[in-house]
């Protein structure tokens, strides 16, 4: 991804996820701007084509246009409340988290919490875990065992960009991978 389609992934990311406000964006309550009032209010310049590029290109498929192509929100990520119309299913044995190593005293003590988020976010694979774990320092990738906690009643849920979402993850269904 160039560096102004990059420069624009990170807007979209902080107005769709979390500060719609700070440009005077609306979002309905499953998270859906508007295209064309986003274009218009957007602190910095986008073209429509360019807006499509980011959402066909990003390799975390964070964004999705709507089926009329009329709206835009972020798949997942919000730290503002969206009903992003996900029902619960059935996950597989295990899931994976990556985060810092900084961070596996607390979740050892706490457990995996969402934090400023809405869910903790899961990633099906090692490879995705581990890249997402960069982002934050040395990285360490956990094991969850997600099946169990389905069958004690945690819900989880499967954004379109195949990123498991769950509200909390206890110690004790955590292992290092």
């Amino acid at each position: 991804m160039d560096a102004q389609l990059a420069k624009i992934s990170k807007f979209l990311s902080f107005v769709l996820r979390h500060k719609p406000d700070a440009i005077g964006l609306s979002l309905d309550p499953e998270g859906w701007a508007d295209i064309d009032e986003l274009l218009q209010k957007a602190d910095i310049e986008i073209t429509r084509a360019q807006l499509e590029s980011v959402v066909k290109t990003n390799d975390k498929k964070r964004f999705a246009v709507s089926d009329d192509g009329l709206s835009i929100r972020a798949n997942q990520g919000h730290s503002i409340e969206v009903n992003l119309g996900l029902e619960p299913v059935e996950p597989p044995d295990v899931l994976y988290h990556g985060t810092a190593t900084r961070f596996l005293e607390q979740i050892k003590a706490e457990g995996l919490l969402p934090r400023s988020r809405q869910f903790v976010h899961l990633s099906p694979d090692v490879a995705t875990a581990t890249s997402v774990g960069k982002r934050h320092g040395k990285v360490v990738v956990l094991t969850v065992q997600a099946r169990a906690l389905h069958d004690q009643g945690h819900a989880f849920y499967r954004a379109e960009n195949g990123v498991w979402l769950t509200k909390f993850v206890p110690p004790e269904s955590i292992q290092e991978s």
